[in-house]
């Protein structure tokens, strides 16, 4: 089998505390490249990271009293092969709920 040859390729990382605003803002972000017909891989999910916390109740006795706090961080990831300037243009231009981070990379 010979393998395409591939140009340009726009890494998308999409990271999110809650998995279902994530979702909906890579729904809108995958709706967007396919308007301009872009070719896309993805979303793929990455794994989750999730920060544990552990916290004495009180300050001075009862050492075996504690809480335990987690923060989950969801990730995914969106491949576009080579862009056109008007899929990046709509892209940069578009409005994502606050808490979603992306980081993007030109491969």
């Amino acid at each position: 089998m010979a393998a395409k040859k591939e140009g340009a390729v726009l890494r998308i990382r999409v990271r999110a505390y809650e998995s279902k605003i994530l979702d909906r803002s890579v729904k809108q972000i995958m709706d967007t490249a396919s308007k301009f017909e872009a070719e896309t891989r993805g979303p793929v999910p990455l794994p989750t990271e999730i920060k544990k916390y552990t916290v004495n109740r009180a300050s001075f006795v009862y050492k075996d009293a504690r809480e335990q706090f987690e923060t989950r961080v969801h990730k995914r990831l969106i491949d576009i092969i080579n862009p056109s300037p008007k899929v990046i243009e709509a892209l940069t231009n578009m409005n994502l709920p606050s808490g979603v981070d992306i980081d993007v990379k030109m491969m």
